[in-house]
């Protein structure tokens, strides 16, 4: 089955290293799966990155998060997580405080909307997910997944002299 990537985006010559293949497929699959999330979350009126900071918010209960913490929980990294919060906010989804202890630090909660939203999403998103990816089976997907894992790992870890 490889080489498919080659043909689907109509290129000629093979791909110079099988990692940069690995790194091509691993972003054209990516997209197509984002796509299919991104539709469901357009239903509520909300991107991929607003929808992650409410399961963080939801996740974090009543004591809420700072602003900090959310954007080192995000999945994709949002370089403007403020701005991102003044969105969700404008639309009731979320809303922020000043810190008690601390009044440098600003406390984000999910609202009732926001939880409202999250819960009518739950069994759509999980669909647009597993949907495409079941048909691998639970070994295949565990296999994906320490392999994804492997990369990361590999990744941070600090560089040998």
């Amino acid at each position: 089955m490889t080489g498919r990537l080659q043909h689907e985006i109509r290129q000629r010559r093979p791909f110079p290293h099988p990692a940069e293949e690995a790194f091509l497929n691993l972003q054209r699959t990516a997209g197509m799966l984002m796509r299919e999330v991104e539709q469901t979350l357009q239903t509520f009126q909300l991107t991929h990155p607003q929808y992650n900071v409410l399961r963080i918010l939801a996740g974090a209960g009543a004591e809420g998060l700072p602003c900090g913490e959310i954007a080192g929980r995000m999945i994709t990294r949002d370089p403007d997580i403020t701005r991102l919060l003044d969105r969700m906010e404008k639309h009731g989804h979320v809303r922020r405080q000043r810190g008690v202890d601390d009044r440098r630090v600003v406390l984000a909660h999910i609202t009732p909307e926001g939880a409202a939203a999250l819960r009518a999403l739950e069994k759509p998103v999980r669909d647009a997910i597993r949907g495409p990816m079941a048909p691998l089976g639970a070994a295949k997907l565990a296999q994906l997944t320490g392999l994804l894992e492997e990369i990361r790992i590999q990744m941070e870890a600090p560089a040998s002299i």
